[in-house]
């Protein structure tokens, strides 16, 4: 609550506020030579409760809303790694639009914005933050801090250039690396069985690392991804999302190997001869070597190159991209499409010859019972 009070031939604004106990106070200022001064002073400042000053009562910038989203509604419930990406979103909205408040932002501004920054960026990391953002303003919607969205109806822009291709191995590659492990595998290292594990199902580091015994269904040939592994606090998480959680079908041959690792004493299925689950440095040094002796020179191939390698094994075999993306634990099938893209456009060229097959194959049928007069 505030007010406006004339001293002499003055106004005096007070503003009252409460401290953490709920006790009122006020603050006043005075020297104002007319009342509407005053009044648009109470307008624009508040009490600070800490310092008992006046500041700005403006609304946050866009940035300093959002981070303030992240930390309250995100945070606590995303990966280490999802943090991060929310953490670059929070330094692009900074960069970009410095000086623009919640209450003036709209949908040309935020367009200008997608503009500047897609002009040099990957579809991908303009998606991506995009979907931060508008996961946001519906929750700003909701809270009453925004009254329209104006991401909505908005046109993504991005750098065609830039379209980020997927490393993976070809079918070839893919059975070679597979045969190399398999003669090669050592019960007391379980890195190789965890690759072997990536080819066959597409599962992430983090989902293989945080499996236990339990999960793995062998007569149904089923694995139950409920939980991931946190490396550096050596805990488990939950899984990147909820549609991240899922069961996924494998078959007999990779089960049978697993087995292997299984003791009485234990229910974490990979665990190395020093008793540890093996870390992300780790199965990527045998990975890297493992490529290095079959001669497959793929630079910047890693461990989640596995889940590409599995996507692309399982296109070239003509599998539905639906069920693919139910298999990956995507959210949208949209999301399977935008990240595979570059895959899909490969076997495009297959397919139409398939689609050219079938339609011959129309006109053979045809044309037996069709007479030209």
């Amino acid at each position: 609550m505030s007010d406006v009070i004339k001293r002499g031939k003055s106004w005096q604004a007070r503003i009252d506020y409460y401290d953490k106990n709920g006790k009122r106070h006020f603050k006043s200022k005075s020297g104002f030579k007319t009342k509407r001064d005053a009044k648009l002073f109470t307008s624009k400042m508040i009490v600070d409760k800490q310092t008992k000053q006046f500041v700005s009562n403006k609304p946050p910038y866009f940035y300093e809303y959002f981070w303030r989203w992240f930390k309250s509604y995100k945070e606590k419930v995303v990966t280490e790694r999802t943090k991060l990406k929310y953490v670059n979103t929070y330094k692009t909205i900074k960069k970009y639009m410095p000086d623009i408040r919640i209450d003036e932002i709209n949908r040309e501004k935020y367009q200008k914005f997608i503009d500047d920054f897609g002009s040099n960026h990957a579809r991908e990391t303009v998606a991506k933050i995009n979907s931060h953002i508008h996961a946001c303003v519906k929750d700003a919607i909701y809270d009453e801090a925004l009254t329209k969205d104006f991401v909505s109806r908005t046109t993504l822009v991005f750098d065609k250039s830039k379209k980020r291709k997927v490393d993976y191995l070809n079918e070839k590659e893919t059975i070679q690396l597979i045969n190399h492990l398999k003669k090669t595998r050592n019960k007391r290292y379980a890195s190789k069985y965890m690759i072997l594990l990536a080819v066959y199902s597409g599962m992430r580091l983090g989902e293989i690392q945080g499996l236990t015994w339990e999960d793995i269904n062998f007569n149904f040939k089923t694995i139950d991804i409920n939980k991931s592994w946190n490396a550096e606090e050596r805990k488990y998480q939950p899984t990147k999302n909820e549609s991240s959680t899922r069961i996924v079908r494998v078959n007999d041959e990779i089960l049978n190997i697993i087995k292997e690792l299984k003791s009485n004493d234990d229910k974490i299925v990979f665990k190395g001869q020093f008793n540890t689950i093996p870390s992300s440095r780790a199965v990527n040094n045998v990975l890297k070597k493992s490529l290095s002796e079959l001669g497959i020179i793929k630079q910047g191939f890693h461990f989640h190159s596995l889940r590409h390698t599995h996507v692309a094994y399982l296109l070239s075999h003509n599998v539905d991209i639906y069920i693919i993306s139910k298999r990956l634990g995507h959210s949208t099938i949209s999301t399977t499409t935008n990240t595979y893209s570059y895959l899909i456009d490969e076997y495009k060229n297959r397919s139409n010859e398939q689609i050219e097959s079938i339609l011959n194959d129309m006109n053979i049928y045809t044309n037996k019972d069709t007479k030209v007069n």
